[in-house]
């Protein structure tokens, strides 16, 4: 595994203007400091789990053309009302048009709104709750999104911790890719044991690099042809 910063140079290499363009690249998809991911209020903490699942198998599109349904069905995403959804208010949201009428997924949302609470009952809030949880162990943070939560495993937990700021790798198809020829993994991965390996990797890169993990990811990414 090669240090970072040969990793940056490939990455620079292929865009125009070298590493200026590289930040400029990296510039979109700023992580935050723990206190402005802290600040988020739990209901949009819940819009934004909710926005990932329902993104799953439709085009981002189309579910940000509904979204404003969406937040007038789930009552703006109060956690309360979420969570402990009657029947009837069920029944009505799979009548919606103006929403996807997955039930499935639209119970997922209660599940979720529990899951918020219960980290707001134990640290004042949920975005307080992922604010502290140590970039080192992003691997554990996954996992806990995967038994606790719903529909928020793999990609969608991912996409939803970078959503609100967290530092945050994904497995694409690229980041996969560079983890293969870097020697850190030997296919897209499927276990707690690929992503412990990825995890260690990250730190380490991290440690050379001073980057946090979506630049990173973001670096390994564009450092695949």
């Amino acid at each position: 595994m090669r240090d970072f910063g040969e990793i940056v140079v490939l990455a620079a290499a292929d865009r125009k203007g070298g590493i200026l363009a590289l930040d400029d690249a990296l510039a979109t998809t700023p992580a935050l400091v723990s206190s402005a991911i802290a600040a988020i209020p739990d209901d949009r903490i819940l819009a934004e789990m909710t926005r990932r699942i329902f993104n799953a198998g439709f085009s981002s599109k189309v579910i940000e053309a509904k979204w404003p349904a969406f937040e007038a069905a789930f009552m703006d995403f109060d956690v309360n009302a979420c969570a402990f959804l009657s029947d009837d208010h069920f029944d009505a949201l799979m009548q919606d048009r103006g929403i996807v009428r997955n039930g499935a997924k639209i119970r997922a949302v209660q599940i979720n709104a529990q899951l918020v609470l219960d980290l707001a009952s134990s640290h004042g809030s949920a975005a307080r709750y992922f604010a502290d949880w140590p970039d080192n162990d992003y691997v554990g943070l996954l996992n806990l999104l995967k038994e606790r939560g719903s529909y928020l495993s793999g990609d969608a937990g991912m996409r939803f911790l970078r959503t609100i700021g967290k530092p945050a790798f994904i497995t694409t198809k690229d980041v996969v890719a560079a983890l293969v020829r870097e020697g850190v993994i030997a296919r897209a991965p499927t276990g707690k044991r690929d992503y412990a390996a990825i995890q260690e990797a990250f730190n380490r890169w991290s440690e050379q690099s001073g980057r946090n993990l979506t630049e990173i990811s973001r670096i390994l990414a564009m450092s695949f042809p």
